[in-house]
């Protein structure tokens, strides 16, 4: 009844590492061409950064911890 249980227990991590990346990687590619003109790669990495400051500051706001 439980032949090969743990070996399909031990399946289950190597099947989210692949999903991820195949997310990961169908998320990023339509993006790539943009990262070879300047102007938009500098526009992308400030959209970036400007977000994650924004939900940092925010979080912290909403959280009550000290101010910078």
């Amino acid at each position: 009844m439980f032949d090969g249980f743990w070996d399909n227990v031990f399946r289950y991590p190597r099947y989210f590492i692949t999903v991820l990346l195949g997310v990961l990687l169908n998320t990023f590619a339509p993006l790539v061409p943009l990262f070879k003109r300047p102007v938009t790669l500098i526009a992308i990495l400030g959209l970036f950064v400007s977000s994650l400051v924004f939900v940092t500051l925010t979080l912290r706001a909403m959280l009550g911890l000290s101010t910078i």
